[in-house]
């Protein structure tokens, strides 16, 4: 997104100032984050957003200072930005691994109560643009693949998680029209990340990758009921995973060019275009 934006590759927000630039922005997010905890990781949304309110109270407060100027943001810029979001998936991830099937499809009206909370409080802080990825098709993992016994689709995918991917999408999609008609100063883009991601994997060998469901890891085998699999990547730009559940750069390049261009996305507004929707 950064490459197509023409902007620097956004710094993690608890990189040292010092060493860093936050004028083109910040990045809150975290691996394993999910919306409400527990979860795979301590920062989940709440904190993220907390995180966000430290960051533009500081901005702020240096540039109100005697004390120089510093890489950040100008406090006008928290208006003009773009408000990108990429969650969801890990706390379906997590409730399968933790609860039911039904008990995590029972979860999603909580989990987009939470993330609409979320953006509204953005909003009273100023955010008007915002750029929404639903979430993939987990059902399609590589790593679910060797763990999970259960009915799949033509392409090998199990249909009973997509189909809890897919009715997560479609409430979260409501709930983005909800918030188009209360907050009548936002422009929402919402996203259909899981469509790109499931033609990658019905179309994997003809765009140039090996089997979907071959994956392969950097240090170590995985040894599941005896059988081995990953192991190093030979070949690793034809990988779609590396490790069974993360996407490898290529197939992530390849998602972003899919979708980047505006025609997965409602409003069909490409990503150069969305801060002027």
């Amino acid at each position: 997104m950064a490459e197509e934006l023409g902007i620097a590759y956004l710094r993690a927000y608890l990189d040292s100032l010092g060493l860093s630039s936050f004028k083109t922005g910040a990045n809150f997010a975290t691996a394993g984050s999910s919306i409400r905890k527990p979860g795979f990781s301590p920062f989940h949304l709440d904190v993220q957003i907390s995180q966000f309110r430290q960051f533009k109270a500081r901005t702020i407060d240096i540039a109100n200072s005697t004390h120089g100027k510093a890489d950040l943001p100008k406090p006008e810029d928290f208006s003009k930005a773009l408000y990108t979001f990429d969650i969801g998936q890990k706390d379906l991830s997590y409730s399968f691994h933790t609860t039911s099937e039904r008990e995590t499809n029972a979860s999603i009206p909580i989990l987009l109560y939470l993330f609409s909370k979320a953006v509204q409080q953005l909003y009273s802080e100023g955010a008007r643009v915002f750029w929404v990825h639903n979430t993939g098709p987990i059902g399609c993992q590589a790593f679910v693949d060797v763990k999970k016994p259960g009915e799949r689709d033509e392409n090998g995918c199990f249909i009973s998680l997509n189909a809890v991917a897919q009715e997560f999408n479609s409430q979260l999609k409501s709930k983005l029209t909800q918030l188009k008609a209360n907050l009548t100063s936002a422009a929402f883009t919402y996203v259909d990340v899981y469509t790109a991601k499931y033609n990658l994997i019905s179309s994997a060998k003809s765009q140039g990758f090996v089997d979907p469901f071959d994956f392969c890891c950097c240090t170590r085998d995985i040894v599941v009921n005896g059988t081995v699999y990953a192991g190093p990547c030979a070949h690793p730009k034809k990988h779609i995973s590396w490790d069974g559940i993360h996407y490898s750069e290529a197939a992530n390049r390849w998602v972003a060019n899919y979708i980047l261009n505006g025609s997965m996305s409602d409003p069909p507004i490409p990503i150069n275009q969305a801060c002027h929707a």
